[in-house]
């Protein structure tokens, strides 16, 4: 019986990316919850697995050559479960490559624009004082806005990103499913409804979105609030 992944995790879209997969792959896994809000991804014990201070992050007890291995970087560990399952990364070399182009994408192109997206427009204006800053909010809005335009096109000839269903489509559902709080439309984007849907109806996306829901809006204090947000967005170092 292959032994249990330990996964640090806290309920954002680079987190479900990997819940998502573990899920899909059928691998036993750990649950580590890392609450950001609380400063946990700074602990010492976690910078030793994921010295960039950012979740999500694993540790494979059963790794290369059956010694342990951890690994940090939500791309990287789609990659890493791919290899070790054989499941979800294509069968053939140009399958790969255009899996991996596409993971590529995703990780240096959505995610960071969606979450600058998410940043100021939705958490900048609710500081203390408010940032609302226009011209932020229009160049990461309408920068998405393009991605999308771009993932709708090739959508278009395709059920899944990269063809069959695979780990770029893992990477991207999580942080396209919330267009909304990046104030997109998807009215003119039909390929990428469809697409959307056909994920999210699939068992193990489902119960991979769903681990530690509940943390994700919880209820905060005004103290509790102020702190989060000074650990999340005032780290200098």
């Amino acid at each position: 019986m292959t032994a249990p992944i330990d996964l640090y995790y806290w309920p954002t879209p680079n987190g479900w990316k990997i819940t998502i997969a573990l899920e899909e792959m059928e691998l036993p896994y750990n649950l580590h919850l890392i609450d950001i809000s609380a400063g946990d991804q700074f602990g010492a014990d976690f910078l030793k697995i994921a010295p960039n201070n950012r979740m999500p992050a694993i540790v494979d007890p059963d790794g290369p050559d059956g010694e342990p291995v951890s690994i940090f970087e939500s791309g990287a560990i789609l990659q890493y479960l791919g290899r070790k399952t054989g499941k979800f990364y294509g069968t053939t070399e140009r399958d790969k490559i255009n899996i991996e182009q596409w993971l590529m994408w995703q990780m240096g192109g959505v995610g960071p624009m969606a979450g600058q997206a998410h940043h100021f427009l939705k958490y900048a204006p609710s500081r203390t004082p408010p940032h609302v800053l226009p011209y932020a909010q229009d160049r990461y809005r309408n920068e998405v806005s393009r991605l999308y335009g771009v993932l709708n096109k090739q959508l278009a000839d395709n059920d899944f990103v990269a063809g069959d269903y695979s780990i770029a489509d893992m990477a991207l559902w999580p942080w396209v499913k919330i267009w909304e709080g990046q104030e997109q439309s998807i009215d003119d984007k039909p390929h990428l409804a469809r697409w959307l849907d056909a994920v999210a109806a699939r068992p193990a996306v489902a119960k991979g979105a769903d681990v530690a829901s509940e943390m994700r809006n919880r209820k905060q204090t005004d103290e509790e609030k102020a702190k989060s947000d000074k650990l999340l967005f005032d780290q200098k170092g």
